[in-house]
């Protein structure tokens, strides 16, 4: 399921702090959704003598975080010297927001290999473009990859994507606000209601108490997802839309009441809700909703902030459940050289080899901050996950993580609309719920494709 506003790398300049998936083509989503599930044409490229293999992302040369930059750069370096293919990066600055990824598809010139997160799966294997990784995984690695992190990213047992990532979301809260508020650690929030009243103390003419995302777009889907199924929703269930019921109107009159209430701002700093040094960071707000790449954004770009970070709040009767999205590396099957490409992905992240498991520790404990989608690199990175709020993380919030679903476009954007409607525009969250349902059971009525998730 991401990285950013990957215009600047994902989450602005700092998610990196770096990008998460978060508005992750957003824009390409309104503007290609209405073609998403048709086949993307198949244009012969055959690979021509010494022709690189071209993998598009969000990093690297040259991204704005130098750590991740350079795990991606190193990655490529090792491959090419032991490989006659070549594989080349392309950095590409509005890979979330924009649509340039999926035009470039829809005109038959995708890249060989890509990043995607699970909110944007379907559009890609129901277009036909996956390539099945299967073969090229042994079965050791196979049992490796936990079913419930590998579940949006298969269709019929078969695997089309390798994750690099999960990132669960959290609420981080500044010390500092707390303190001037004459609160501490016994007064963090375990409910909803208690949110908006200890947000309401943080809040004053400079500061907000919490901070949701207010942005349309994948992000701000991906992170309302947790608050709808703490109430016991569902998107969809059985094939039918199951939107319209008590927890979707309560998840949207809960964001509602945040805004009305003037304890959430209608609009964030810097990239977005998902970058935290320009919003928890200066002050900004007292709360922030954001996932664990948090953790490296604030060490890289505001190291001086005290921070401390619990776990999602639940509706009364609720029960905690957070989401967990992410990156994973896929292969064109409609590029020049498939096989290969798809081997790449695998040697890089879902290979057993040492160099492979001990990749993905150095990408979720050094370029990032991040849990990591291996059990081998779970073990293999275990003291770094025994300390600061990594080891938070582990213990307290990822157990009770859930994947990013797996949607069309059209589903998606009938959920963004329904946030949106009642966040901002004041709409009857009961309405917006109602409206939202009948689309998307108007969609489903003549929809063939993967499994929604």
């Amino acid at each position: 399921m991401d990285d950013r506003k990957k215009s600047n790398g994902g989450r602005a300049a700092s998610r990196g702090a770096g990008l998460t998936r978060r508005g992750v083509l957003s824009a390409g989503a309104a503007a290609l959704g209405g073609s998403a599930l048709s086949s993307f044409p198949y244009i012969s490229r055959a690979r021509a003598a010494g022709e690189p293999l071209k993998f598009w992302q969000f990093y690297a040369p040259g991204g704005p975080v130098a750590s991740q930059a350079k795990w991606f750069e190193d990655m490529v370096t090792s491959w090419n010297d032991k490989n006659d293919v070549k594989v080349q990066l392309e950095y590409i600055t509005d890979y979330m927001d924009g649509t340039k990824l999926p035009t470039a598809f829809a005109s038959g010139q995708g890249p060989d290999i890509f990043v995607i997160s699970p909110g944007d799966f379907l559009r890609y294997y129901n277009g036909g473009v996956l390539v099945d990784l299967t073969p090229y995984i042994e079965e050791k690695a196979k049992a490796d990859l936990p079913a419930g992190i590998m579940g949006t990213r298969m269709v019929d047992g078969k695997i089309y994507g390798i994750p690099m990532e999960v990132e669960p979301m959290a609420m981080y809260y500044s010390v500092e606000a707390f303190e001037q508020a004459k609160l501490n650690e016994n007064d963090i929030p375990k409910t909803w209601d208690q949110l908006l009243d200890v947000a309401k103390k943080l809040t004053n003419d400079k500061r907000y108490g919490v901070l949701f995302e207010s942005a349309p777009g994948y992000y701000q889907n991906f992170t309302w997802y947790p608050f709808l199924w703490q109430g016991g929703g569902e998107i969809v269930e059985g094939g039918k839309s199951a939107f319209n019921s008590p927890a979707t109107v309560q998840a949207l009159k809960f964001w509602q009441d945040a805004v009305n209430s003037g304890v959430c701002p209608r609009k964030p700093l810097g990239g977005g809700a998902w970058d935290t040094v320009p919003n928890l960071g200066s002050g900004f707000c007292a709360i922030q909703n954001v996932g664990i790449w948090g953790i490296a954004q604030l060490r890289e770009g505001s190291p001086n902030t005290k921070y401390g970070v619990f776990k999602l709040p639940t509706p009364a009767n609720g029960k905690y459940v957070t989401v967990g999205g992410g990156w994973a590396f896929v292969a064109n099957a409609k590029g020049k050289d498939p096989e290969t490409a798809a081997k790449f992905c695998v040697w890089a992240l879902g290979s057993m080899a040492p160099d492979s498991v001990q990749r993905v520790v150095d990408w979720c404990t050094k370029a990032k901050s991040d849990m990591p989608p291996r059990t081998s690199a779970l073990e293999a990175g275990k003291d770094a996950f025994e300390q600061g709020f990594l080891k938070t993380f582990k213990n307290d919030i990822y157990p009770g993580t859930r994947g990013e679903p797996r949607l069309p476009p059209q589903v998606y954007k009938a959920v963004s609309d329904a946030i949106q409607a009642c966040q901002l525009n004041g709409q009857d969250p009961q309405a917006a719920a109602a409206t939202a349902s009948q689309q998307i059971d108007a969609f489903l009525a003549g929809y063939k494709g993967a499994p929604l998730l």
